[in-house]
């Protein structure tokens, strides 16, 4: 049978601090904290190689004392709790005493620390959990932490570490979330000695979000403040003619803290209902203060989650103070922000009542002043759904008609001939599904001499090949084309220059995602330039997106390339040349000239890969002359 051992101190410690610890961006994150809670003012990250070899914080804080050092490296040494009950009322971020503990055991650390009031200060080393004696030394007020090689001695861990760039992605995240929520603290963040960050550290949380973001988002902010019982929401939210393409801008912060919360975040979209196009999600910067008896912050290792003790209320709260915002910056009416609550209890529609018109019903129970005219901006740029249901006497019946379906209609009653009941089975297949019966030659793939007749519906080409009608969808043919083009690398013949470069603000994940695809978008015929983070500047692009919003195209880029970034060939990345395909190609009831239309049927018809667009769709169905005749009765 098994004997049950106690780990030895050195074994348990790198499991420990394999809880904390997970990559740069961990250690970062839990020394910085440390660095807020010591009172600093200006706190500078220094890294090189991503941070796995080297990492500096540097803080103007309160700094530690030559007797306390030691045991700020002991676990579960902390001075912010003392018992039981203050696990309670937990105001600082850290407080469980494990980040110095867990980070010097796997790296080596030299700490340079003094007290405002010290003549010296004092220097400690500690390597992988074995620290040497203290020494005094010169230093400014505050402390300095270097680590160094980390994960020196767990070789298993550091092989999973990520590239540089997105290790030291990953801590620039950090930084400059910690950075919005504490404004008046000045960070510089420095990567292999260029300084890619700074805040200036003024107090005003607008101006955080324009160092981290910059001009643009930060201008398509409005305020939210809103203030129920002990609970509080501030900061800002995205206007809905702004919102993005992912969730990477939605940044939550309860009591300072950022946190990843899919409550709030679906309390956030709730309130944005009806405003955003499909596909499009609400970016924002929202603070919630609350009593730290309200929430469990010790639920996750590294913090990162919290559990709320009254869900309901904060997604209230939260929705509450969004239409409160949108209602103040007339982005609403009033009677919009009648619903129920965010779980969908939307109350029933208003009843006309009896011998009353609508306009009468309008002025006399709607709360917003119609002698008053809406502003001009919710009409340009906010489209709102009816306020009431139109009426409508007698509703046409649907009728669904299948696919491929020919319909006869009946002959006139003058006419003797009736004709027979519709087959039950199409008469013909769709393209390529060829058929060997008389009515399909197999020929019919080397469609030759097409010419186009016209036009049907403004979005089916129709044409002429031999004894064959063609029938052609003009979208999903041209973003077949377009898809093909893509998926083969031959964009680059089409790639022209911008008349002027697009600059586009991105997630860090989205920034790193591109950067390592950087020679995959040169192929797709983009030029990027990234040297300005987290901003990507394009100025070159295939020809067929030139009259595209390039922000939106970049953003789905940059996100289905970081879905797939681990193998930038697989299906992710098809869904992106799926969804460029489709953004670029032409649309049903575009105007296109014959001209247009004979050079697509011709590019259709000369390439039997075009016979389906990238979502399945058949591009072209073909009836034969004899199957024409045959419905007018013409064949048997």
């Amino acid at each position: 049978m098994s004997v049950i051992t106690v780990l030895d101190k050195s074994v348990s410690e790198l499991i420990a601090a394999g809880e904390v610890i997970e990559k740069p961006a961990s250690v970062i994150k839990e020394l910085v904290e440390n660095s807020i809670d010591a009172g600093a003012t200006r706190i500078t990250v220094e890294i090189k190689n991503g941070g796995t070899t080297f990492m500096r914080i540097t803080d103007d804080g309160c700094g530690m004392s030559a007797e306390d050092v030691p045991k700020a490296f002991l676990r579960h040494a902390t001075s912010k709790v003392k018992e039981k009950a203050d696990l309670e009322n937990i105001h600082t971020l850290g407080f469980r005493g494990e980040a110095l503990a867990s980070v010097s055991a796997v790296s080596r650390v030299t700490v340079l620390t003094k007290c405002r009031d010290a003549e010296f200060g004092s220097q400690y080393e500690i390597s992988g959990g074995e620290g040497s004696p203290v020494e005094e030394c010169g230093c400014p007020d505050g402390t300095t932490l270097m680590i160094k090689d980390l994960f020196f001695n767990v070789p298993a861990r550091k092989k999973f570490m990520k590239k540089d760039t997105a290790e030291g992605n990953a801590i620039s995240q950090i930084i400059q979330k910690i950075a919005i929520s504490y404004p008046e603290i000045a960070f510089k963040f420095i990567r292999d000695n260029k300084l890619e960050f700074h805040s200036d550290g003024t107090g005003e949380l607008i101006e955080a979000i324009h160092a981290v973001y910059g001009k643009d988002f930060a201008h398509d902010l409005i305020p939210v403040d809103l203030q129920q019982e002990t609970i509080s929401v501030k900061g800002y939210v995205i206007k809905p003619l702004y919102a993005r393409n992912n969730r990477s801008f939605q940044n939550f912060f309860v009591n300072r803290r950022y946190v990843h919360s899919k409550l709030c975040s679906v309390a956030l979209e709730s309130a944005y209902e009806n405003l955003l196009m499909n596909g499009k999600f609400p970016a924002c910067v929202l603070m919630l203060d609350m009593p730290p008896d309200a929430l469990d912050v010790n639920i996750h290792p590294s913090k990162a989650e919290v559990r709320f003790s009254e869900e309901r209320k904060i997604s209230e709260i939260i929705y509450s103070a969004v239409k409160q915002a949108f209602l103040n910056h007339h982005l609403i009416y009033e009677f919009q922000t009648s619903k129920g609550n965010f779980y969908g209890e939307t109350p029933p529609p208003p009843k006309l009542p009896e011998n009353s018109s609508v306009q009468e019903f309008q002025q006399k129970d709607m709360p917003f002043p119609f002698n008053v005219p809406p502003p001009e901006q919710y009409f340009e740029k906010e489209p709102q759904p009816e306020k009431f249901p139109i009426i409508q006497e007698s509703p046409p019946k649907t009728v669904t008609v299948p696919e491929n379906y020919i319909d006869i209609e009946p002959e006139p009653k003058d006419f003797d001939f009736i004709p027979p009941p519709p087959p039950a089975e199409p008469n013909f297949p769709p393209v390529p599904e060829y058929s060997h019966d008389p009515t399909f030659p197999e020929e019919q793939e080397n469609f030759q001499h097409v010419h186009v007749i016209g036009e049907l519906f403004a979005n089916y080409i129709l044409a002429q090949s031999g004894e064959n009608m063609l029938i052609i969808d003009k979208h999903a043919a041209h973003e077949r084309i377009i898809f093909e083009k893509l998926l083969h690398d031959n964009c680059q013949q089409y790639q022209q220059k911008l008349l002027e470069p697009c600059k586009i603000l991105l997630a860090s994940e989205d920034f790193s995602a591109m950067e390592e695809n950087s020679e995959r978008l040169f192929q797709l015929g983009f030029t990027v330039n990234f040297s300005e983070k987290p901003f990507v500047i394009v100025t070159s692009a295939p020809m067929f997106f030139s009259e595209m919003n390039m922000e939106e195209i970049v953003q789905e880029i940059a996100h289905n390339l970081l879905l797939g970034k681990q193998n930038p060939q697989s299906h992710a990345l098809d869904e992106t040349l799926h969804t460029l395909a489709c953004k670029s190609a032409i649309r049903a009831n575009d105007q296109n000239t014959l001209q247009e239309l004979q050079s697509l049927a011709e590019q259709v018809c000369h390439n039997e890969n075009i016979r389906h667009c990238p979502h399945g769709r058949p591009v072209m169905f073909v009836m034969s002359r004899y199957q024409l005749e045959k419905q007018f009765k013409r064949k048997l």
